[in-house]
């Protein structure tokens, strides 16, 4: 019998991929986290057999790598992952179509979301895949999905942003705060940009009209009030954080990290949305939600020049641990792709 420590290999004639395999839990990528021969997936009627070119890691990545906060493991699984890799994020090439799928052929370059994406081949449901922007690259549009997908929801759909209205936005160097700077530039907003002293000039470069050095001044300490404050990576109280928001104004928590192991920071988040009902600034947080209409909204900003990836670094899919460590390490601005060749 194979042991879980060793190579998943395949018998005779098993079409088999190379693929990121993950078999328990732990905070540190290089000990969790290899690459093997497995078996390429399978696709229902009602699924599409994508050719992965390349994908991207983030913070959830590291989240479902490690089982943290222990809130996500009904998800993930109990004692150990149910899934044999942590990858959300997919580019590449319909390789098969299920007989109950319209709208995609073979040869269709796409980009979306599925499970076990660190692979050479994913299984997608056709509602969480969308054609791939035609001026992007296979590596750009692999770290749009899920961070992209969640600044529009924050901005559009929960902070309903409009033309002329002063924003904050916390975080805003980072793979949710690129995209969030943005998108509220391109809805007309005056964006104010927190991010530490060497990032200050990519996000002032995507749009903020003004930018704070974090590590240098109080954020929250001007004269500044704001409509809406997109707050991803700020982890301030709440009362500092409704102190600069106008009477009126909204507060979309998207992110901030503890240390704690139960909750992980979604205590604050919490928090929020019971405070909410008896002020009159509307406090609150999402999850996002991965869809393709979504998807073809982004392609749209994407198309029009309005909203573009910024991609910190590459990384082929055998060095994904490598990848992880170097988010940890917090350096990143924007976001970190991962590339698999073409064959």
């Amino acid at each position: 019998m194979r042991k879980r420590s060793e190579p998943i290999e395949t018998a005779g004639g098993t079409e088999t991929m190379t693929a990121v395999v993950q078999e328990r839990y732990g905070s540190e990528p290089e000990a969790v986290m290899r690459t093997a021969r497995l078996v390429r997936p399978g696709i229902g009627t009602a699924e599409i057999l994508v050719r992965v070119r390349a994908s991207s890691v983030d913070r959830g990545t590291w989240h479902m790598m490690a089982g943290l906060p222990y809130a996500v493991r009904p998800v993930s699984g109990l004692r150990r992952p149910k899934l044999p890799n942590p990858g959300r994020t997919i580019a590449g090439v319909v390789e098969a179509v299920g007989s109950a799928v319209t709208g995609f052929a073979l040869g269709d370059e796409v980009y979306g979301t599925a499970a076990a994406a660190f692979a050479e081949y994913a299984a997608a449901r056709p509602d969480r895949i969308a054609p791939k922007p035609a001026g992007l690259t296979f590596e750009e549009a692999a770290t749009v999905p899920v961070s992209a997908l969640t600044a529009l929801q924050a901005v559009r759909d929960k902070g309903k942003i409009q033309e002329g209205q002063q924003v904050l936005i916390t975080g805003a160097a980072g793979g949710v705060g690129t995209f969030a700077v943005q998108v509220a530039h391109t809805f007309g907003a005056r964006v104010t940009a927190v991010a530490s002293t060497r990032k200050l000039d990519a996000v002032r470069a995507l749009g903020a009209d003004h930018v704070i050095d974090y590590t240098r001044e109080d954020f929250l300490a001007g004269p500044r009030r704001y409509d809406a404050i997109i707050d991803i990576a700020g982890n301030r109280g709440l009362q500092d954080l409704r102190r600069v928001l106008k009477p009126r104004g909204r507060l979309i928590i998207t992110g901030g990290e503890t240390n704690g192991a139960w909750l992980g920071g979604t205590d604050r988040q919490l928090r929020a949305q019971m405070l909410s009902p008896f002020t009159g600034q509307h406090l609150g947080t999402f999850i996002s939600s991965e869809h393709a209409d979504g998807l073809r909204d982004l392609t749209a900003l994407i198309d029009a020049g309005a909203l573009r990836p910024v991609v910190d670094r590459v990384y082929p899919l055998t060095d994904t641990a490598a990848a992880v460590r170097h988010l940890l390490d917090g350096r990143v601005t924007g976001k970190l792709a991962l590339t698999l060749p073409a064959e």
